[in-house]
């Protein structure tokens, strides 16, 4: 993403190298890392692909690059595949995966086998390949535009995904689902071999992705495309209870837009609640990957005589999975947030300005979800940005790197970052994800120069006269 803004055309060769035969097993599966083939990282490709073309087509103009974008197309159809046939344990669209880049964010480590036995339905898991459909359905719909033949292509992930939020709701038809009613969140279900499902109460950032499989469709380009546009209000007349789990795509929202998601507005303003709580998610510097509720209340599991517990943990790792180098416990991670703000900016493209939020929760405030996202940037962005003492607070663990005038203005680009304070923790060469500051950074208003560097606003997001609610 940020090397599209300045060299689009390796951005994009970069996205083609990865869909070469030197990577892409011929069953379509890509490799998580040098180390290990066989792990999967979360299935992000596709969206990486559109919006780089996005930013491409915006420098160069015209319809932007087709050609690229069929071709990293193709071979993503045959990932795509290979997830459906690898990783949906039951051939239900609830889809497992594994660690997923998460490393220990849940109660075990989810690339062994589980010390009970059975299998995880993933509330990461199953949202990913939602996200995933809505992204190939979205490129397909571009390609569309000139060649019809993908109207076909594009109408066959739409019905996959209304086919990922049916399972999301109704595991296997046994009325079991992902969504927590009375906890309004998304858990992971362990599936133990005597029959019992069993909901994981575990607040993590698991729960949170579900907000990532969103997509907004303008209606111009609807009337482009007439054939998908026909099969979208063939569904909604004839499979009803799969158009009503999802967001009201049938109902034109702001410009006339319609909405894809798998949240629905009750449940959509229900998980950002928890995001926007600084006594849960949202931390000075970005959303923690795991609830700050869990300082005082671990959450605890037993099994087998044996008591798993999770606990906030901001920084440093205290358990042994993966290494107990990486820590998914309460540290902010940028590639996750980075996703997150870019979720909430697109339910605000249909929703508009009548639908607010409570920003930071409890606090009378009352945004916008764009205004809701810029506050979650502006925390990010704070990380590497002067405060009022000219300190950045991804250095505040290091005199000589906060301090001396040698070394306080040359950024490390640390791999996630203290859920309290901000430090930069881990590898410092993770440019890899948290190097999307710079995307975000491009989005800001220009900031005033004060000395060596740039000073980051103290202030938060202005209050807001509360407009009227809109209604899930």
């Amino acid at each position: 993403m940020p090397l599209a803004q300045i060299d689009p055309e390796f951005a994009k060769a970069q996205l083609v190298l990865l869909t070469r035969e030197w990577y892409m097993h011929p069953s379509g599966q890509l490799p998580a890392y040098e180390w290990a083939f066989g792990d999967v990282n979360p299935p992000v490709h596709a969206w990486a692909a559109w919006r780089v073309f996005e930013i491409d087509r915006a420098r160069r103009g015209g319809r932007g690059d087709l050609p690229f974008l069929e071709r990293v197309f193709h071979k993503l159809m045959l990932n795509f595949t290979w997830w459906v046939n690898r990783k949906d344990h039951d051939g239900r669209n609830i889809f497992q995966g594994g660690f997923l880049g998460l490393d220990n964010i849940g109660v075990f480590d989810r690339s062994a086998p589980l010390p009970t036995g059975g299998h995880i339905d993933q509330a990461d898991g199953t949202a990913w390949m939602a996200m995933y459909a809505l992204n190939l359905m979205r490129i397909a719909l571009e390609l569309a535009r000139t060649n019809h033949v993908y109207e076909d292509i594009a109408t066959k992930f739409f019905e996959h995904f209304l086919h990922i939020a049916e399972a999301l709701n109704n595991l296997g038809g046994r009325h079991i689902g992902l969504w927590d009613e009375e906890d309004q969140f998304f858990y992971d279900v362990l599936h133990t071999p005597d029959g019992n499902a069993t909901p994981m109460r575990l607040r993590t950032m698991v729960g949170l992705i579900p907000l990532f499989a969103v997509e907004v469709i303008d209606a111009s380009l609807l009337e482009e495309v007439p054939e998908f546009a026909r099969r979208l209000k063939w569904y909604l007349r004839y499979k009803p209870e799969l158009s009503a789990l999802v967001s009201r795509w049938d109902q034109p929202g702001s410009g006339g837009r319609r909405l894809l998601s798998l949240l629905r507005a009750r449940r959509m303003k229900a998980v950002v609640r928890r995001v926007l709580d600084e006594t849960e998610f949202l931390s000075p510097h970005g959303v923690r990957a795991l609830s700050r509720a869990h300082l005082d209340r671990p959450f605890v599991l037993h099994t087998n005589g044996s008591a798993h517990t999770v606990r906030y943990t901001p920084a440093e790792s205290d358990s042994g999975l993966f290494g107990g180098n990486s820590n998914w416990r309460g540290p902010v991670w940028f590639p996750v947030n980075f996703l997150l703000v870019e979720a909430l900016r697109r339910f605000d493209s249909f929703y508009g300005e009548a639908f607010t939020v409570e920003c930071p929760t409890n606090s009378g405030n009352f945004v916008t979800l764009a205004q809701a996202a810029d506050e979650i940037a502006s925390r990010l962005t704070r990380l590497f940005l002067k405060d009022s003492n000219g300190r950045r607070p991804v250095f505040g663990h290091a005199p000589l790197l906060r301090d001396d005038h040698h070394f306080r203005d040359h950024i490390l680009f640390y791999e996630y970052f203290d859920g309290e304070t901000g430090r930069g923790v881990g590898a410092s060469h993770q440019t890899g994800w948290t190097g999307l500051v710079a995307s975000l950074l491009a989005d800001r208003p220009a900031p005033e120069a004060t000395g060596a560097g740039v000073t980051a606003s103290t202030t938060s997001t202005p209050r807001n006269t509360p407009r009227p609610a809109v209604h899930a």
